[in-house]
């Protein structure tokens, strides 16, 4: 009876062909579903921020209001389309490094975070009641904060392998 080993040669070098990964496919529907809705959610928390403001103004029975001028109804409704029209802005940008840059959401976080950090100290820089400047800087960073997370997330959501 013969046996046969199997002899295994280590001469040769092993050829590694590289497997294709398939880039994410984005789908722009839901991206810009998810966009809308958090436009509506932006402008909706302009409007609550500027409404606990003055709520708050008028409990706190301040002798000099708050935001003054700044809070005042054709304020608020400029607020509401700044922060839906952010949103939307924010969308196209997610859409444009989805389909063109290599981490995505890396550069969408620094963007967003950047612009709301901006946002949020504009209102200091610019003068005016310190009160005022203080409180519309804390609308623009939940603004901000909502937009970057939800428009992250609709994106994530809108890319499938």
């Amino acid at each position: 009876m013969t046996t046969a080993t199997a002899v295994t040669s280590t001469d040769a070098p092993t050829v590694r062909i590289p497997r294709a990964t398939a880039a994410p496919v984005l789908d722009a529907t839901r991206l810009w579903t998810g966009g809308l809705a958090t436009a509506v959610v932006a402008a909706l928390i302009g409007l609550v921020g500027t409404l606990v403001v003055r709520v708050t103004a008028r409990t706190a029975a301040l002798t000099t209001p708050i935001g003054g001028a700044a809070l005042d109804t054709h304020a608020t409704v400029l607020l509401c389309l700044s922060a839906a029209g952010a949103a939307l802005v924010a969308t196209g940008l997610a859409h444009l490094l989805m389909v063109s840059t290599p981490r995505p959401l890396a550069y969408l976080g620094w963007i967003v975070g950047l612009a709301t950090a901006a946002a949020t100290v504009l209102p200091l820089a610019v003068g005016g009641p310190l009160a005022a400047a203080a409180a519309a800087g804390v609308i623009h960073l939940v603004i901000g904060l909502a937009i970057g997370s939800l428009v992250a997330g609709a994106a994530t959501a809108a890319a499938r392998r």
